[in-house]
C-alpha cells in the first residue's frame, strides 16, 4: 500500500512541525532530523557532525503503515528493522510519532 497525496502532504507538515520543535535552535546548524518517505514507509533519522567536517546519518525509527495502522520499527547495527513491543500499533500517525519522541531507545 502506497501513501496517497493527501495523506502523504499532512505527514511531511506534521514532520516538519515536529523537527522545528525537537532541535534546539543552537543546535539546528549541527544537529538535523531527517525523513524519507518509501511505500507506506516512512524513516526518520538524525544527521550530526562527524570527523573532518563529514557528517553522518543515523537511522532512528521507522514508522510503516500496515493495512490501517501505523507500526513502530527500530533498527539493529545488522540494519534489520524490528517491530517494537512496546508501542501498541496505531492508526494515528501522530501519536506514533510522539511515542516515538518520548522512548528514550530512539534519541540519543
Amino acid at each position: 500500500m502506497v501513501l496517497d497525496d493527501f495523506t502523504k502532504k499532512r505527514i511531511e507538515k506534521l514532520l516538519e512541525n515536529y523537527i522545528d520543535q525537537k532541535v534546539p535552535a543552537h543546535l539546528k546548524n549541527d544537529v538535523k532530523i531527517l525523513y524519507k518517505f518509501r511505500g507506506n514507509t516512512v524513516t526518520l533519522s538524525q544527521e550530526r557532525p562527524g570527523y573532518m567536517e563529514r557528517r553522518f546519518e543515523y537511522p532512528i525509527a521507522q514508522l510503516r503503515l500496515e493495512e490501517t495502522y501505523w507500526r513502530v520499527y527500530w533498527r539493529d547495527s545488522k540494519n534489520k528493522w524490528h517491530f517494537v513491543d512496546d508501542i501498541v500499533p496505531d492508526r494515528h500517525f501522530e501519536k506514533q510519532l510522539m511515542e516515538i519522541d518520548s522512548n528514550d531507545i530512539f534519541w540519543f
